[in-house]
């Protein structure tokens, strides 16, 4: 480990910022370092690029997350950079993933340290790289920094919480990506610390809204398109079906999960519509066994992420959107073969 406690202690504020559209992962290593830094009695504030999905709202000190996008928080936003010692920036590999901070991140004359576990991290806008592929959230990272340092049984009930969802999000509720035995060493640490891990799992995928559930029978009778010949599933969703469904902020999330449930279905493929950024086609790529999402995300959509998980985006209709995933889809037709 090439950075430890010690780099923190000439700091008073520090800053803690993640990628735009930021997920459980983002959401709950950010809140993580925020409360442990705050036990060490520094001033820690979380900002982030644009809204975070309404399931993660219960985590501890989510109410005090600054919204760049959110209008009331820019002067916020502002002070706390300029007056910060320190800048983590956490759970992504490129300062483009900061979005709209990006610019005043990088104009930030505080020094920064990245924590991440993406593949192929850019090494030249932190002074500091924390990077561990092999791991299954940036959540876990942490945990191997707080044991590194000799305290990962001493952290708080709210840190434990937020770092237990942190990576219960990222590998599915422990269903990819979680084989490593020491993942269950850090859990079982954090268990101690008398999380409810029921109670976290309930929280973020047993809050469905109504329109949640209905968008997702539609989504699956209608707007699923099952490729049985290359084994995968495209899903569309427009921001005209988003508006028809009365979808809530985070409605989405997971539900380019569920064909892979399907007998034999290896890749998932979700094309949502930016409710930003219209005729912006933002795609979600899930798969089973040793598909390559990451290496499809890269080549066709300008993405990447993990082997089973991974995004990207593309700049056209939907119409164009779904031709294009069917031609990558194609062009992996023998790795698609059960």
């Amino acid at each position: 480990m090439n950075f430890e406690f010690k780099n923190f202690e000439l700091t008073n504020n520090i800053v803690i910022c993640t990628h735009v559209n930021p997920d459980g992962d983002a959401i709950g290593s950010s809140l993580a370092l925020k409360h442990y830094l705050e036990r060490k009695g520094k001033q820690a504030t979380v900002i982030v690029p644009n809204v975070f999905p309404d399931f993660l709202r219960w985590l501890p000190g989510a109410e005090n997350v600054l919204v760049q996008t959110n209008q009331t928080h820019k002067e916020q936003i502002k002070a706390a950079i300029d007056a910060a010692d320190f800048i983590i920036v956490c759970d992504l590999n490129q300062p483009n993933r900061l979005a709209g901070l990006e610019e005043t991140v990088m104009a930030s004359q505080a020094p920064r340290i990245l924590i991440d576990h993406h593949l192929n991290p850019d090494t030249n806008f932190c002074q500091t790289i924390v990077s561990h592929p092999e791991m299954c959230a940036a959540a876990e990272v942490i945990c191997h920094m707080l044991n590194e340092w000799g305290e990962l049984d001493s952290i708080s009930f709210e840190e434990a919480t937020c770092l237990y969802c942190a990576m219960m999000c990222d590998t599915g509720a422990f269903s990819f990506n979680s084989n490593r035995p020491i993942i269950y060493e850090y859990i079982s640490h954090l268990l101690a610390r008398g999380i409810d891990k029921d109670q976290i799992y309930r929280n973020v995928f047993w809050t469905a809204s109504e329109g949640r559930l209905r968008l997702q029978g539609y989504l699956l009778y209608v707007n699923m398109k099952v490729l049985h010949d290359r084994n995968a599933t495209i899903i569309t969703l427009t921001n005209e079906e988003r508006r028809r469904f009365k979808v809530k902020n985070g409605d989405t999330e997971g539900i380019v999960n569920i064909p892979l449930q399907m007998l034999g279905t290896r890749l998932s493929i979700f094309i949502n519509e930016d409710t930003e950024h219209p005729g912006t086609m933002k795609l979600s790529l899930r798969s089973v066994g040793d598909f390559p999402c990451d290496q499809m995300a890269s080549r066709f959509f300008g993405g990447g992420g993990h082997k089973n998980a991974s995004g990207g985006k593309l700049q056209c209709t939907m119409e164009e959107a779904l031709e294009k995933v069917k031609a990558a889809i194609g062009s992996y037709a023998d790795m698609l073969k059960v």
